[in-house]
């Protein structure tokens, strides 16, 4: 299932974790359910250019943006409260990664001078008027794409270039609808994207449109934002082929209107994931991004590829992780600060959910 619908909640199918438990009498009860993650990691980049160039770090996605040095990734805390029809979700996070997610929130501080909208993660309440309908209301994670903010939910620990540049959330109301079977669509209207708060009057429409097989092996979203000036459509494909191997594929493609001219780029992803045994996996991305026109700051097309590991013990994932960056030009730099097409890297994470 799309990460982004079954485990941040922002989709119709994710209502039957968040159903009403029932006493003995049939009267609804509250049921709470918290979940705690925290990860670290290492990583370590070969051509190890200098700080005097652009991009000492030769990294364009988000939340590794460091170079031979041990740090943190982020510390989340989520409560989700159901009772009845009415349900209610509080996700914080603190570290790189909430700071990242939440990148303008993080410009207007408190009185006190604490960024408390740059540690909300999520925060979203809902209404489900019937088993067929639920509307929410608040800030949560975009249904657009297939990797996660939480490390946890990712089987690599680098993200992709598709999610990194964007969406990360959005902030709105929006109603999950099901069409019956494994069909559901989803509309809403939201903030400009990525923003908890604004003056704007502009808003961003959404949508999404998901279907699947009768045994789940073949599941489809197809998932839309556009608003004053931009539109954005993504399809998410999640195959299963056996026990142990599945293949998931991710496609985006973002239309902006620049001095009067349609521009876009686009990402390509798909993701092997082979699990031997329930103790260790392994999960090859291929993603080729396209950004020749500069429209999200690149200003080339790059071709990645990363290959993780996900070794399993009990709530503890090590994620050791080398990553292939291939450029059309000479978009990283060398340890002599001479420009480069190609970057390799390596990352050893740590992941602990409980």
């Amino acid at each position: 299932m799309l990460k982004k619908i079954s485990t941040l909640g922002c989709g119709f199918l994710s209502m039957a974790a968040l159903h009403a438990q029932t006493d003995t009498t049939k009267k609804a009860v509250p049921a709470t359910t918290l979940t705690y993650s925290v990860d670290a990691y290492y990583r370590y980049d070969f051509n190890d250019a200098p700080a005097s160039v652009a991009n000492p770090t030769n990294n364009l996605t988000s939340f590794t943006n460091s170079k031979n040095s041990f740090e943190l990734g982020m510390a989340s805390v989520r409560a989700d409260h159901s009772f009845g029809k009415i349900a209610a979700t509080a996700d914080l996070g603190f570290g790189r990664r909430a700071e990242e997610f939440s990148y303008n929130d993080g410009q207007s501080p408190s009185k006190n001078g604490f960024l408390t909208l740059a540690v909300i993660k999520q925060a979203y309440l809902s209404y489900a008027p019937s088993s067929a309908v639920k509307f929410t209301i608040g800030k949560w994670a975009t249904h657009v794409g297939y990797e996660l903010l939480d490390a946890y939910a990712n089987r690599n620990y680098s993200m992709s270039y598709g999610f990194s540049y964007g969406p990360f959330f959005h902030t709105g109301l929006k109603a999950d609808i099901s069409l019956g079977g494994k069909s559901a669509i989803m509309i809403g209207v939201a903030n400009p994207t990525d923003n908890s708060t604004t003056t704007s009057p502009s808003k961003v429409a959404l949508a999404q449109f998901s279907t699947g097989t009768k045994d789940d092996k073949l599941k489809a979203f197809l998932n839309f934002q556009g608003g004053d000036g931009f539109s954005q459509f993504d399809l998410v494909l999640n195959g299963v082929v056996s026990s142990k191997f599945g293949i998931n594929y991710d496609g985006t493609i973002k239309t902006v209107k620049i001095a009067g001219t349609n521009k876009s780029w686009s990402s390509n992803a798909l993701y092997f994931n082979y699990d031997p045994t329930s103790k260790f996996g392994l999960t090859l991305r291929g993603e080729y991004f396209d950004d020749k026109k500069a429209v999200a700051g690149v200003g080339t097309s790059i071709f990645q590829t990363t290959l993780s590991g996900n070794i399993h013990l009990d709530n503890l994932t090590i994620i050791p992780e080398f990553r292939l960056d291939n450029a059309k030009d000479n978009t990283f730099f060398k340890g002599s600060g001479a420009a480069t097409k190609t970057d390799a890297s390596f990352i050893l994470a740590a992941v602990y959910k409980f």
